[in-house]
C-alpha cells in the first residue's frame, strides 16, 4: 500500500506557500534539471494528449452542423459523444495491457494512430450508424493514450518534480481543445464539417518522431526481468488494490461526468440561440470565447503540479473539485457577456486542472507491472461510466435549455471530491 503523508494545518500551509517561491523564483528549474530522455518522454506524452483532445474536440465543434445537415436530434448527438467515452473504457484496458506487455513507447504509437486515422474517417461518414462506427474506434485510441503517456511521464521523472510534469502533460488536453476551436473556426466555414475532421488525421505523423526520439521507460526494462507473469488483470484486481481500483474509478467516472457534460455542450451552449437556451454567440465569437477558457485549462493543469509537489495530493485535488462544483452554476447562469468571459477561464482552470491530480496519484498507488493497466483501467472506466453525460445534457437541454442541464455537472464535481477524501497521500513517493 502506498505510504501515508501526514502533517498539521501550519505544514500544508508552509508547503503550499514553498510552492508559490517556486513559481516565482524559477518555474522552469524543474525542466531544465531533467535529463533529455525525460523531457522528450514529457513532450510525446503531451503532444500525444494534446492531439488527442484536438480530435476528440473536434467532433464537439461540428455538432450544430451535425445536428442541421444529417438531421440529427440533440439526444442523438450526445449519444455519439457517449458511445466514444464507453469504447475509450475498452481502450483504456486494452493498451494499459498492452504498454504493461510490450512497452510504453509502442502503446502510445498505436494509440495516436488509432485515434487520428478513425478521427479522419468520421469526415466520410454519410449517416448515424458510419458515426457511431468511427466514433468508437476513436473511442479506442483516445482510451489508450492518456494512460500509456502518463505511465510513461511518471516513471521517467523523479517524484518531487513528477506532479508537475504529468501537470504539463495534461494541460496539452486544453491546448488541444484550444486547436479544434482555431480548426472548426479557419476550416468550417470555408469547406465543411467532412474537412474539419479530415484534419485530425494529422497527430499520426507525430508517431514517426516518437519511433525514432523517444526512449522506454527504464523502469519498465528493468520490470521485464523480474515481473511476475500473473496476469495483469488478477493482480490488480487482488487485495490490496482492489479497494483503490473501485476508488479511483468512481471518482474518475463523477469528475469525468461533470467535464464531459460541461465541455461537450459549452460550444453550443455559446453559439445555439437565446430562445433554445444559449448565448447566441456566431461560430467565430465562439471559438474566440473557448480559446480564453482554453488559457484557463493550461494553466489549471500546470500550476496544480506545483501545488500538489509542494502541499499534498489530496488537499490539492479536493480543493480543486470544490471550487469547480461552486463555479459551475455561476457560469450555468451568466446572462452578461463580461460575466461569461470571467468566470469561463476560472471554471476551466480548475475543472480541468483537477486531471492531473487523478493523474499523479494513480501513478503513486499501483507499481510499475501494471500500472500502465491500472491508470488506463482506472481512468478509461471511469470516462465510460461518464459517457451518459453528454446524453444526458442533451436530453435535459431539450426540456429547460443547456444552462439549467448543467447544474447536474456542479453535483458530480460534489461527489467526486467527497469520495476524493478517502485516497492515501502520496506525494514524494519513490516508484519501485
Amino acid at each position: 500500500m502506498p505510504h501515508s503523508k501526514g502533517g498539521t494545518p501550519r505544514a500544508s500551509a508552509f508547503r503550499l506557500y514553498s510552492a508559490q517561491v517556486i513559481l516565482v523564483a524559477n518555474p522552469l528549474e524543474f525542466l531544465t534539471s531533467a535529463s533529455p530522455s525525460s523531457r522528450r518522454a514529457l513532450l510525446a506524452s503531451g503532444l500525444g494528449w494534446m492531439l488527442d483532445g484536438m480530435d476528440v474536440t473536434l467532433y464537439s465543434m461540428v455538432i450544430s452542423e451535425l445536428l442541421r445537415e444529417l438531421h440529427l436530434s440533440t439526444a442523438q448527438a450526445g449519444l455519439l459523444a457517449s458511445v466514444t467515452l464507453i469504447a475509450s473504457g475498452v481502450g483504456g484496458l486494452l493498451f494499459g495491457v498492452l504498454a504493461d506487455r510490450l512497452g510504453r513507447r509502442t502503446a502510445l504509437i498505436v494509440s495516436i494512430a488509432t485515434y487520428s486515422l478513425a478521427t479522419a474517417a468520421c469526415g466520410l461518414s454519410s449517416g448515424l450508424g458510419e458515426l457511431v462506427v468511427f466514433r468508437c474506434i476513436v473511442g479506442l485510441g483516445m482510451g489508450g493514450e492518456w494512460g500509456t503517456g502518463a505511465a510513461l511521464v511518471s516513471e521517467t521523472w523523479k517524484p518531487e518534480h513528477r506532479g508537475k510534469a504529468l501537470g504539463l502533460m495534461q494541460s496539452g488536453y486544453a491546448a488541444g481543445y484550444a486547436c479544434a476551436a482555431v480548426v472548426a473556426a479557419l476550416v468550417m466555414p470555408r469547406w465543411g464539417w467532412r474537412a474539419v475532421f479530415f484534419v485530425g488525421v494529422l497527430p499520426a505523423l507525430l508517431t514517426l518522431w516518437i519511433s525514432r526520439k523517444v526512449e522506454e521507460s527504464p523502469l519498465w526494462k528493468a520490470g521485464q526481468t523480474s515481473s511476475s507473469s500473473a496476469p495483469i488483470a488478477s493482480a490488480f484486481f487482488a487485495k490490496p488494490y482492489r479497494g483503490l481500483i473501485l476508488l479511483v474509478v468512481l471518482i474518475n467516472a463523477a469528475a469525468l461526468f461533470a467535464w464531459w457534460g460541461l465541455f461537450t455542450w459549452i460550444p453550443s451552449y455559446l453559439a445555439m440561440p437565446v430562445s433554445q437556451g444559449g448565448r447566441g454567440l456566431s461560430i467565430a465569437a465562439s471559438a474566440e470565447w473557448i480559446l480564453v477558457m482554453q488559457a484557463g485549462m493550461c494553466l489549471g493543469s500546470v500550476l496544480y503540479g506545483f501545488f500538489s509537489d509542494a502541499a499534498g495530493r489530496k488537499i490539492t485535488y479536493v480543493g480543486f473539485l470544490l471550487l469547480a462544483a461552486a463555479l459551475v452554476p455561476v457560469y450555468a447562469h451568466a446572462h452578461v457577456a463580461i460575466l461569461l468571459l470571467a468566470v469561463g477561464p476560472l471554471l476551466a482552470f480548475f475543472a480541468t486542472g483537477q486531471f492531473a491530480g487523478f493523474a499523479a496519484i494513480t501513478a503513486e498507488l499501483f507499481p510499475t507491472s501494471f500500472r500502465a493497466s491500472a491508470m488506463g483501467f482506472a481512468y478509461n472506466l471511469g470516462r465510460a461510466l461518464s459517457a451518459a453525460a453528454p446524453w444526458a445534457i442533451g436530453i435535459l437541454a431539450g426540456h429547460g435549455g443547456l444552462g439549467s442541464a448543467f447544474w447536474i455537472c456542479a453535483i458530480a464535481f460534489l461527489i467526486a471530491a467527497g469520495l476524493a477524501l478517502g485516497v492515501p497521500e502520496t506525494r514524494g513517493k519513490t516508484l519501485e
